[in-house]
């Protein structure tokens, strides 16, 4: 996202609803999505945009519920997302995770978009990933493995496959189905896919591995950092639950999204002695990233609200230029 993309210095008179089809139909590439993030990092760094900590709910009853905020200057933009995820609900027929992006004018706070949430989550997250894993894996990675085979899984598919020379992907998940059909999505794009047995087998020999395990209170860990050969990068979108945290230590680098996030919170996604530093000082040079090809390295995240509004921001930009999208009532009336 770049200056000349800025917008808003005439407010349309509509609110404009992006749906999951609408958002799909944009066909925003992940060097775009990359861009728009990494714009939007380097406007932290100058005190141009805000990324607020998460707000989170959880109930005792298993269900998490979250809100981010984050807004910039340029492009003048402020994003809201308001999340829940339910693990009962795949037994009414319903995705476990469920959201809504609302986008306004950073400037006069007229609405401008409403937007589905679990797109503009897949990807961006996606995107948080491939902006990490730009500066910290190794740029011949060939082999990529998933842990978790949902709807992340098949967002970093897409991603990686664009920033790397993918030539294999091992998949390893609770369910068959999601399994298969990642596998199937693979050997659309001319992947081979494996399924494994195990998840050390689908990680030991993977050059990138993406972690997306379903977060729940019954959860315990079963993957090992040991097991990564040296060179391996991982992206752990799960606040690394499923991960020994003894094993931790096995990384040369760790990298979280948002230090100023992780001190807001009860409790810290890793060892803090463990941090090199987030991903804005990543960006911005102040953390460095990959030394060597020996390395493992590792970006552990919660959700940075800067991703959502740098995804959205672009989306709606590029629905406005293809006249994509609903439009909702008179804003004035």
């Amino acid at each position: 996202m770049d200056n000349k993309q800025k917008t808003t210095a005439q407010t349309p008179a509509h609110i404009r609803y992006l749906s999951q089809t609408s958002l799909q139909g944009l066909q925003l590439t992940t060097q775009a999505v990359v861009e728009s993030i990494e714009h939007l990092l380097h406007g932290r760094e100058k005190k141009q945009v805000w990324n607020a900590p998460k707000a989170v709910i959880t109930p005792p009853d298993g269900r998490y519920m979250m809100a981010t905020l984050a807004a910039a200057d340029d492009p003048p933009f402020l994003a809201v997302k308001s999340l829940l995820l339910n693990p009962e609900n795949p037994k009414r027929g319903l995705k476990s995770i469920n959201s809504l992006v609302t986008l306004l004018d950073s400037d006069t706070g007229l609405p401008l978009a409403i937007l589905d949430g679990n797109w503009i989550t897949a990807i961006r997250t996606a995107g948080l990933s491939a902006v990490a894993a730009k500066r910290l894996a190794k740029p011949e990675a060939r082999i990529a493995a998933f842990i978790g085979c949902g709807v992340q899984a098949h967002s970093h598919l897409q991603a990686f496959a664009e920033l790397f020379p993918l030539k294999e992907i091992r998949a390893f998940g609770r369910g068959s189905a999601n399994r298969n059909k990642l596998c199937q999505s693979a050997e659309a794009m001319g992947l081979v896919a494996i399924a494994s047995n195990t998840a050390q087998e689908a990680v030991s020999d993977a050059d990138l591995i993406v972690t997306s395990v379903t977060i729940s209170p019954q959860l315990i860990p079963f993957l090992d950092a040991r097991w990564l050969k040296p060179g391996a990068f991982v992206s752990m979108t799960d606040l690394a639950a499923p991960w020994f945290s003894a094993s931790m230590s096995s990384f040369d680098c760790i990298v979280v999204d948002d230090l100023e996030q992780e001190a807001s919170m009860p409790q810290p996604l890793v060892d803090p002695a463990l941090v090199a530093g987030d991903l804005t000082g990543l960006v911005n040079g102040d953390v460095t990233g990959r030394c060597t090809n020996d390395e493992r390295t590792a970006f552990v995240f919660r959700g940075l609200a800067l991703g959502d509004l740098a995804v959205a921001g672009l989306a709606y930009q590029r629905a406005c230029e293809l006249l994509q999208g609903t439009l909702i009532g008179n804003k004035h009336d």
